[in-house]
């Protein structure tokens, strides 16, 4: 079987071969709970610490204690968000977003309503970028946190992080980013940022799965989401992941080494895969701006392919899916819409954007990585138009 194209490295990469021999030695010799106090916990400590120094090395944190290891993004983006809400309550009830967030910040804020705050969804104009002077406009007297992701997962699209920290700092409010998807292709400095808090997880460049971090610039204040034994500052209690965090550490090492070259290689192959669409596909829409993108990232709409599939619906493949079309002629790539149990729902991303909801159920990200060829763009060229122009006929014919 001819080995598939893998162009969804937005959802997740695979670990780098250095980075998995610098973690094996911990699942085995170097075994030790790096809370204990004897030989092979000192030697578990010092690994953790050495990482979390490469981590902070990759941000240009201060100083590595302002780097909390967590589970991945998703609890990074719940710690600074609950955490910031729960101690500063009595100063206010309000947090400003936007409306492009990862749903690990939209579901958190969504839960804090209930709780009796109020959230405002400052919405993106329709080149996926928002309006910091819009941030500046939801900020009341009640405003205690401003969170922005600071490229966007589904579209790429890099927003105003910095002018909008700056706006949080003369109103004495927190800043927190998403900053998942931008580590490792933006340099991404959080002193020049401003930023009180970042998100950062490493399966998203080529370290392991379960292993994130939140940035916390020192002197900020949050109140702990979990509890226990008080490690990691006593904000996030629980026996350290040695392994993931060791490979956490070696991963910000060799992005921090490869980044300038690695963003270098991604774009012409990026703009290749663009200019390859638009040119060769009738009725395309590229979704958010071209320059203010990641390097990485193309993310398309296709008119007229949202087919709706009869039947009962048993299993994911049971719901129409573009990506799960594309699939079957061995590329991966992620569609602009969920699978789920209630069917197929439109990306709230591109919704904000103005499209339909059609349009959204015909939309397609593509994403390029370390391992990503010319080869690899030219079968996905090939195969896409194809795929496009057998979907047009199907929802000509269900007509």
């Amino acid at each position: 079987m001819e080995k598939p194209v893998y162009l969804d490295y937005s959802a997740t990469t695979p670990v780098d071969p250095e980075v998995l021999d610098t973690m094996l030695p911990y699942f085995s010799e170097k075994f030790g709970n790096a809370s204990s106090i004897h030989v092979k916990g000192k030697e578990a400590r010092l690994a953790v610490e050495e990482a979390r120094e490469k981590v902070a090395g990759l941000i240009n944190a201060s100083s590595a204690e302002e780097i909390i290891f967590t589970s991945g993004g998703t609890e990074a983006d719940n710690m600074a968000i609950s955490g910031t809400a729960a101690f500063s309550k009595d100063f206010g009830n309000h947090i400003v977003v936007t409306n492009i967030e990862h749903h690990a910040v939209f579901e958190t804020c969504h839960h804090l309503e209930k709780q009796g705050f109020e959230v405002t969804f400052v919405p993106a104009e329709p080149d996926g970028i928002v309006d910091a002077e819009k941030i500046r406009q939801a900020v009341t007297d009640e405003t205690i946190l401003i969170s922005t992701i600071y490229a966007n997962n589904e579209i790429g699209t890099i927003q105003p992080v910095k002018d909008i920290a700056a706006i949080a700092m003369e109103y004495g409010i927190y800043s927190h980013t998403d900053a998942v998807q931008a580590i490792s292709r933006e340099n991404i400095d959080v002193k020049e940022l401003g930023v009180d808090m970042l998100s950062l997880t490493a399966h998203k460049f080529y370290g392991p799965k379960g292993i994130g971090a939140l940035y916390i610039r020192q002197g900020s204040q949050l109140t702990p989401i979990i509890y226990g034994g008080g490690q990691e500052r006593g904000l996030r209690s629980g026996t350290e992941s040695v392994p993931l965090i060791v490979g956490f550490g070696k991963a910000a090492e060799i992005a921090k080494r490869d980044m300038e070259a690695e963003i270098k290689r991604l774009k012409p192959l990026r703009d290749r895969l663009v200019e390859g669409v638009m040119q060769s596909i009738e009725g395309v829409l590229l979704n958010g701006s071209m320059e203010k993108r990641l390097p990485n990232n193309a993310n398309f709409c296709f008119e007229g392919c949202a087919i709706e599939k009869t039947g009962p619906k048993e299993k994911p493949e049971d719901y129409f899916s573009m990506s799960w079309e594309l699939n079957k002629h061995g590329i991966c790539a992620s569609a602009g819409a969920a699978c789920t149990a209630a069917g197929v729902t439109p990306s709230h991303v591109l919704i904000a954007l103005g499209r339909t909801v059609e349009q959204a159920q015909g939309a397609l990200r593509f994403s390029l990585g370390k391992w990503t060829t010319e080869a690899d763009i030219d079968k996905a060229l090939e195969e896409l138009p194809k795929l496009i122009n057998r979907l047009r006929e199907e929802k000509k014919a269900q007509a």
